[in-house]
């Protein structure tokens, strides 16, 4: 059952506990309602620790911005690189919400950064941006 499943049986139950008038039907109501909330705490999980490393500061100032965006706080363990970047976040979370996110803007980011660059040397430096040519090799001799 997934959690908006059990969201929604748990609304359901609610009606049906703030309908009734029987001491019999609010006792089962209250019942099943314990028991859903059980089963939703049990799928949102514990937070866990995650580390990710990101030369690229580009992608890492995104994924910051990100976590931040979702109330986190991102943080660094003595000793780790400016490059590492810790979070405490639900797997579910992660998975679903907010590494999907990044690599979607992040690939957004790559294209406008990439669009730029070749823009700038275009018109400041050289209009060729193709790449080096294969030159065979000569024997030594």
């Amino acid at each position: 059952m997934t959690r908006d499943e059990l969201l929604e049986k748990i609304t359901k139950v609610e009606a049906l506990f703030l309908r009734t008038d029987s001491l019999g039907e609010m006792t089962a109501a209250h019942a099943a309602l314990e028991r859903l909330n059980t089963q939703l705490d049990k799928l949102a999980g514990e937070p866990q620790e995650y580390k990710f490393s990101m030369p690229d500061p580009w992608k890492r100032q995104l994924f910051l911005a990100l976590v931040r965006r979702h109330q986190l706080a991102p943080y660094r363990l003595p000793r780790q690189r400016q490059t590492t970047v810790m979070v405490k976040v639900e797997k579910a979370f992660l998975d679903t919400i907010l590494w999907p996110q990044y690599l979607e803007l992040s690939k957004l980011l790559h294209s406008y950064l990439s669009e730029v660059t070749e823009d700038i040397i275009t018109q400041g430096i050289h209009n060729d941006l193709s790449e080096a040519t294969e030159q065979p090799q000569l024997p030594m001799g």
